[in-house]
């Protein structure tokens, strides 16, 4: 069975997983297809962008973290493939069960935010950050490393997962 459920228990986790964040639905045409190269340089835009309100406020920048970035690509993925919008994966698992599945230590897993809709790099952080959830794991100085995964589906939403750690 297909899901398209939200896990409101999730926001009383802020610190390990935040209530989703959705972009405004738009009458705009789909987004065109987008190549594996710009996904990547959209992904790397969303740590810099992450990284300017962190430093502005007093966190260190996050380094980008291979393990992390397998971890949120897989999940967005994941999203899109088996058409579910949630923080708790197709198959059960949870950010801490996939970032552990990527190689990144279990001790180490620290937050995760997912978005859909949003279309730019600046449009998902800024709605990330609009979101007093998400803006915490963005803030959350204790984290040091992040990785980013964006999909898309066949119309052209893109799914975004940023996952925290603090190894």
């Amino acid at each position: 069975m297909k899901r398209f459920a939200v896990i409101a228990a999730l926001v009383a986790l802020p610190l390990f997983a935040s209530a989703p964040a959705f972009a405004a639905e738009t009458k705009h045409a789909p987004a065109k297809k987008v190549s594996a190269m710009t996904m990547a340089q959209y992904e790397a835009e969303v740590v810099q962008l992450t990284n300017a309100q962190r430093t502005a406020r007093g966190c260190k920048a996050l380094r980008t973290d291979d393990r992390l970035t397998k971890a949120a690509r897989a999940h967005s993925a994941d999203m899109v493939a088996e058409h579910f919008f949630d923080h708790v994966g197709s198959n059960g698992s949870t950010f801490v069960a996939r970032e552990v599945a990527a190689g990144y230590p279990k001790r180490g897993a620290s937050a995760e935010n997912i978005a859909w809709g949003y279309r730019t790099p600046q449009q998902v952080v800024t709605g990330w950050m609009n979101s007093s959830g998400h803006r915490a794991n963005i803030l959350n100085c204790g984290s040091i490393a992040v990785g980013v995964g964006v999909a898309y589906t066949a119309g052209g939403a893109p799914y975004w997962t940023q996952d925290f750690g603090r190894i």
